[in-house]
């Protein structure tokens, strides 16, 4: 029997956190609230060699995305961990985003990345109330106050001005993109179109550093003894039994429902 000898150096260490789903401020999505503390103890248990993200995300909220990688970058910096990213099927828009706060990103042969843009939708259904014949009626003390309402027809100023607003924060995105990647993206004007890239095309552009897995890339960095520590959020015990209660049970069924039309988008 072996017995433990304080002499010998302990093995190295890698935590792995997983980032999996929609990004966006709801408690059945990944949030900066929900992540911190998974992240904060990533960062300072058992003093890792790195951290590795595990991502499969087709992006959502472009607030949550930029708390998330800030989060991760601040860590990083103030404990001097590198960050490796790890891509699965996806990490397009918001799941690209928090790929950046890493050092390096990894892709398999057949990953999604890119989708460097922003989107906004929703339904106009004007026309369908005025067949029923119901009435909307909206009061406000405010020109501005019913922008964008999708029970009355457009308005090319509320056009302009959501094409604004969405203009701002994909200078924003494009930015975080430019400082974390820097010299390695190609000189491409269509990497900030929202176009998506896969695998080896992906590295080409400057997008991810390389084609690896999780494990291999680990141990090749940290020698082969490395061992992982896993980090996520945890969901609730009537959850991991796949029952809901009473309202939570539409919240849940909608939310099942916006990730699958995200992830749809990439043919996913």
């Amino acid at each position: 029997m072996s017995r433990w000898n304080p002499f010998t150096p302990s093995p190295p260490t890698v935590a792995v956190i997983r980032l999996q789903g929609m990004i966006a401020n709801a408690s059945r999505g990944l949030d900066d609230p929900g992540l911190a503390p998974v992240i904060e103890k990533a960062f300072a248990k058992g003093k890792p060699k790195a951290v590795a993200l595990q991502i499969n995300s087709p992006g959502g909220s472009p607030v949550q995305s930029s708390l998330i990688a800030a989060r991760i970058r601040r860590l990083s910096v103030e404990k001097k961990i590198p960050v490796y990213a790890f891509v699965e099927d996806v990490a397009a828009s918001g799941g690209y985003w928090l790929a950046c706060a890493a050092d390096e990103i990894f892709l398999d042969a057949t990953s999604m990345v890119g989708s460097i843009g922003v989107i906004s939708s929703g339904f106009g259904l004007n026309d369908a109330i005025d067949r029923l014949g119901i009435e909307r009626r909206v009061h406000t003390s405010g020109t501005s106050k019913s922008m964008l309402d999708p029970f009355r027809p457009e308005k090319p100023e509320d056009i302009e001005r959501l094409k604004g607003w969405l203009n701002d924060i994909h200078d924003v995105f494009i930015d975080h993109v430019k400082t974390r990647r820097g010299t390695r993206l190609a000189d491409n004007p269509d990497l900030f179109s929202g176009q998506v890239w896969i695998g080896n095309k992906a590295v080409e552009q400057g997008l991810a550093d390389g084609l690896g897995h999780l494990i291999p890339v680990m141990k090749g960095r940290f020698g082969d003894k490395v061992q992982f520590r896993k980090y996520g959020q945890k969901r609730g015990l009537l959850s991991r039994f796949g029952a809901a209660l009473s309202a939570d049970i539409v919240g849940a069924a909608d939310a099942r429902i916006a990730e699958r039309a995200e992830f749809a988008r990439f043919g996913l």
